[in-house]
């Protein structure tokens, strides 16, 4: 991501540099920001930084960018596109041409008078340059003690007044004039590591510096090629990493650092101000002079902008002085405090007032041990409210009218739960849900009326399971009707019938279909019951359990959403559910953030974003999940107390009791500080990619869809389209522990005609395996114009999988660092023996074994079938084909790669057959077979294999190409056979040919694919795609493009078919990023015009 203090200036048009390309974004007058386009600028790095021609865009002229990065420098011009004010941004390459290969390192680029460049070159040199024509240098000059350069920064108008101010990798500033550019005039020094960054503000003669050793220093330098001592005005720590990027907003730095974190400091104050959101590492950071915005890009392939907040101080929270001691707490919008005391009395605190009023005495309530619940009418004029006591009662009045209360006995003894629930279709009713002493809990409709008390109908009487805490916590009816789902203090999830309640209709207010009248005005002498109507209302059992969902600590809230059912609980997770007849289905569980405890309540927002509620230690907070960051951060002392919080477009208010009193913060609601111009893929390197297929979206071309795993202990469903060149994520899968090193897709026998269904697994560190099944349709309402649901079908874990196989004593120790290198699924597997379909899975294990595993998907069982030391060394690789014979046999084989450098081919047939006859007679889990020994052994390469490709060919072969860490490529041609034993005959396995290219890449080769029987592709650390002509004397290098991807991790291809019938190879590769690249066939020019 490159940035900097030159690409915004007082234009509406913003670009930012990801990867070799420029993304441009149109500023509106609001500062919302919106995708202008992209466009490929470097062919062989990344962009480092953007800098914006001085007075350009005026009246609507053109403006030009420098864009350099590497060795490579290009001119672009940023057009007003049509349309006047409001046309988008058009990117154009200026100078007659693209970028151009310079014989140095550019470290910083400023525009010269004459339109010229000056330049700061690696070395310690500076250049000035005209980039039109065909580029030619025009002065230079090189000063001798600089030393190595990290960063530098340039001053000046001419080349006499020139000046350049470099960061080194010993910790020093060095100053120098480019007309004196003998030995640098000054040399700063205080830093104890390399200098990563430098920002110079010439009115004020400030230098800022930012290092490795995780420090922002702030210099008082006067005119940067002067003369005379430097001071340091300011030192700076805050940062937990590497500071990246800095920038002077007035006297002021701005830092961002690979902690994630951009840091505003205030002087000696410290930090004033802390921005957060992106998935990783901070590499770049611009400032706007109008209007105060900033923008962020990080490693994670995301930018951020940054809209000013005004300085104000932080809201604290304030004590209310409640009398009595309260009990429980209620906020009735955002400037009403109702507090429930321990006796029974009820006050409210009205903000304006500025004091407690009494509404009921602990005479008028229904006593002690009180539970309250509150929730608005319908059009937000008044709020209703239900009290109820530890000895059965119930009162239901409007805070407008507390005189006009309905009176109702419950229960014999104490109501444990009470919980409002909105009733879809009758927006005049709410549903109350009271549970009592003995798991009993009442579904009651309550309509509120000008001047009269709640009119209350007993619609259904339901029955909780058994547990210890029997009582429920949330409710929510389902909009599809006639159900109603809860959750309980256990942790457990319940689906109840509500359409086909019996009662008697006495009334017909439109309030209610069904249901028996037994609430009243409380200046009646009598108070009705819902004890007489034991008899008539027949307590119903739960249609679906989902026992302990929650864990113990108990449901927090259940809503519905698009057709889907989200459920919150105190073990920090949500989980996403549908409704599968009258069966409650989990289709996902996802952990928003790290170190949220205690998840209260989810919250859609109109413009998509998904709001967690929850606690954060002994913090409440609120989390957006599309900027990933905490909206608000309250201290509160944990979520065990009695809290309430209440969100409006004027306010943000939070009312929590602590030390027996009640405290109230209160914000003013500010709109969201920051605008996701990129979205973020990773926080850090990601490991693997697989292609998952294309979705046909109408009146568009079909979007690819992929899943990358990462480092980040996440795996991504995300689109990448050849036409946005943009990568949008769908899904994120949080369910791994540790990191994300292996996928692999299984496709069904008959593929959705009207989208994408898969199996997907993802393996890792800590020996985890998790199952996915993702179901991809097309959504022209969507940015990507495509919808993925997540449906989590099972997980395996080895520790827990000894455990379970009684190994108590850790009589069998197991690594708890082993890792999954790789995965594969097993090919053509028969099912005829289970009653079930099933799928086999191969995976290769840093401990030295190959196990193999089957997916029970009915069951939602992943277990482990079959396991082998044989390599007795890290498994690297494996894959599993397939070997039909002539008589239509089918024959499982295996192929394992180790660290040093042998490949091993399985038959793995008989042990699946073994398998399956196991699991048909087996309860539970099954004792691990033995894979039994390799048929054939290929010593391949001289250490460890990191990349293996198998292509079926005609008559029973197959082609085997690997890659190595010493750069080789191995290919050879594998044959098929049966013995000659006629009783019993058993496969063998003979090496055809082989042909090996030492030295093939400088790096290790870690993605390699068989495209053609006669055409071979590579792709190395080296940051070099080769493509290579197979024949058995050799391989014959034909062409080798540069990608922009370091460390290589692996890569991915496939093959389309073009308009007019030629066939093109794609291939998606992943490491520190992700690049798509397009390859033409041979006999036409080999292009990768797409990347």
């Amino acid at each position: 991501m490159g940035m900097g203090p030159g690409w915004w200036r007082r234009l509406t048009r913003c670009p930012a540099g990801t990867g070799p390309e420029v993304a441009a974004f149109l500023l509106t007058g609001g500062g919302v920001a919106t995708a202008a386009g992209r466009r490929s600028v470097l062919r062989e790095a990344s962009v480092l930084g953007l800098r914006a021609e001085p007075g350009g865009g005026v009246g609507g002229s053109a403006v030009r960018v420098a864009a350099f990065g590497g060795r490579w420098l290009a001119v672009l011009a940023v057009r007003r596109g049509p349309g006047g004010t409001g046309g988008s941004p058009r990117l154009a390459a200026c100078g007659g041409g693209g970028a151009r290969q310079l014989g140095e390192r550019v470290w910083e680029a400023r525009w010269a008078p004459g339109g010229r460049l000056a330049l700061a070159l690696g070395g310690g040199a500076v250049a000035l340059y005209e980039w039109r024509g065909g580029g030619r240098w025009l002065r230079r000059a090189r000063c001798g003690g600089a030393g190595a350069l990290r960063c530098a920064v340039l001053a000046g108008t001419g080349w006499g007044r020139l000046a350049l101010a470099a960061g080194t990798a010993t910790g020093s500033v060095v100053l120098w004039r480019a007309a004196e550019a003998e030995e640098p005039r000054r040399r700063l020094r205080g830093h104890r590591g390399a200098v990563l960054a430098l920002s110079y503000a010439a009115p004020r003669g400030l230098l800022a510096s930012a290092s490795e050793d995780r420090s922002v220093r702030l210099w008082a330098v006067g005119e940067l090629g002067g003369s005379g001592e430097a001071a340091c005005l300011l030192l700076c720590y805050g940062h937990g990493a590497r500071v990246a990027a800095v920038a002077l907003r007035g006297p002021s730095p701005v830092s961002a650092g690979e902690d994630g974190a951009c840091l505003e400091w205030g002087g000696g104050d410290g930090v004033r101000r802390a921005r957060r959101g992106h998935r990783g590492a901070l590499r770049a950071l611009a400032l706007r002079p109008a209007g105060g915005s900033l923008a962020t890009g990080g490693s994670d392939g995301g930018a951020r902008l940054w809209r000013p907040r005004r300085d104000a101080p932080s809201p604290v929270a304030v004590a209310l002085g409640a009398p009595g001691r309260p009990r429980a707490v209620r906020l009735a919008g955002p400037h009403r405090v109702l507090a429930l005391g321990e006796a029974g009395g009820l006050e409210v605190y009205e903000e304006a007032a500025g004091r407690w009023v009494p509404l009921l005495g602990p005479a008028a309530t229904p006593g002690p041990r009180g539970v309250l619940a509150v929730t608005p009418l319908p059009g937000g004029s008044d709020t209703l409210c239900a009290l109820a006591g530890g000895h059965g009662h119930l009162l239901v009045f409007a805070l407008g009218q507390p005189e006009h209360a309905a009176r109702l006995r419950l229960f014999e003894g104490a109501v444990m739960g009470l919980s409002w629930a909105p009733r879809p279709g009758l927006p005049l009713v709410t549903a109350l849900l009271a549970s009592g002493p003995h798991g009993e809990m009442l579904w009651l409709d309550v309509t509120c009326w000008p001047g009269r008390a709640p009119s209350v109908r007993l619609m259904g009487r339901y029955r909780l399971p058994p547990c210890r805490q029997r009582w429920h916590t949330c409710a929510a009816f389902l909009p599809q009707g006639g159900l109603l789902v809860c959750g309980d203090r256990r942790g457990s999830l319940l689906l109840f019938p509500c359409s086909s309640s019996p009662g008697t209709d006495t009334e017909n207010n439109g309030t209610a279909d069904r249901g028996s009248p037994v609430g009243e005005d409380s200046e009646s002498k009598s108070e009705l019951s819902c004890l007489s109507h034991d008899g008539t209302l027949p307590l119903e059992e739960p249609l679906s359990v989902l026992f302990g969902l929650h864990g113990k600590a108990g449901v927090t809230s259940v809503s519905c959403h698009k057709d889907y059912i989200y459920s919150t609980g105190r073990d920090g997770c949500y989980r996403q559910l549908r409704l599968q007849g009258q069966r409650l289905e989990v289709l996902w569980k996802h952990r928003p953030c790290k170190g949220l405890q205690w998840i209260e309540e989810l919250r859609f927002t109109p413009g998509g974003d998904l709001l967690v509620l929850g606690f954060h230690a002994d913090n409440f907070v609120v989390w957006s999940t599309r900027t990933g960051e905490n909206l608000h951060c309250i201290p509160c002392g944990g979520g065990h107390r009695s809290w309430s919080y209440c969100s409006s477009p004027s306010a943000e208010t939070f009312a929590y009791i602590k030390s027996g009193d009640v405290m109230l913060y209160s914000s003013e609601a500010e709109p969201c500080e920051q605008q996701v111009l990129l979205e973020s893929l990773h926080g850090r390197e990601i490991t693997c990619v697989r292609r998952l297929g294309a979705v046909r979206v109408p009146g568009c071309h079909p979007v690819n869809v992929f899943v990358t795993g990462s480092e980040d202990t996440t795996a991504c469903v995300l689109t990448l389209s050849e036409q946005s060149r943009a990568a949008v994520p769908l899904a994120r899968l949080s369910d791994h522990i540790s990191s994300v090193r292996a996928l692999a897709l299984a496709s069904p026998a008959q593929p959705d005609a009207e989208g994408l269904s898969a199996l997907l697994f993802s393996a890792g560190g800590r020996a985890q395996i998790e199952c996915y099944r993702l179901l991809c349709s097309a959504d022209t309402a969507s940015e990507s114009a495509v919808s993925c649901q997540v449906v989590h079908v099972a997980s395996h874990r080895l520790d827990e999988h000894w455990d379970r196989m009684k190994n108590r004593h850790k009589l069998v120790k197991m690594d708890p660092e082993t890792r999954y290198m790789s995965l594969s699924v097993v090919p053509g597997t028969t099912t005829e023996q289970l009653p079930a379909p099933c799928k086999f899975l191969a995976a290769a294990c840093s401990d030295g074994s190959v196990r193999l595993f089957v997916l029970l998907e009915a069951a939602q069982k992943l277990l482990l079938v079959a396991e082998s030391f044989h390599h007795q060394r890290c498994v690297l690789k494996v894959e599993a084909f397939l070997h039909t014979q002539a008589g239509g046999e089918r024959r499982h084989l295996l192929c394992s790669a180790a660290t040093d450098g042998s490949v091993a081919f399985w038959d793995i047939t008989t042990c699946i057959r073994d398998a399956m006859d196991a699991l048909q007679h087996a309860k539970g889990e099954i004792q691990p077979l033995a894979l039994g020994t390799p048929l054939l052994t290929v010593m391949a390469h001289s250490c460890g294999v990191n990349s293996l490709h198998i292509r079926e060919l005609p008559e029973g072969r197959f082609l085997v190409a690997s890659g190595s860490d010493d750069g080789s490529i191995h290919v050879c041609l594998l044959e098929v056979a049966l013995s000659r034993d006629e009783a019993a005959p058993e496969p063998c396995l003979r090496v055809l040919e082989r042909v090996s290219r030492p030295c093939a890449h400088a790096a290790h080769v870690t993605g390699i694919r068989a495209l053609r029987p006669d055409l071979l592709l590579s792709a190395s650390v080296d940051q070099r795609l080769s493509l290579w002509r197979l024949r058995w004397g050799g391989l014959e290098a034909l062409s080798t493009s540069f990608f922009h991807v370091p460390d290589l991790a692996e890569l991915d291809c496939w093959e389309e078919a073009e308009a007019g019938g030629e066939q093109r190879w794609y291939c998606v590769l992943c490491g520190h990023g992700l690049e798509l690249l397009r390859c033409a066939i041979p006999g036409s020019p080999w292009r990768d015009d797409a990347r």
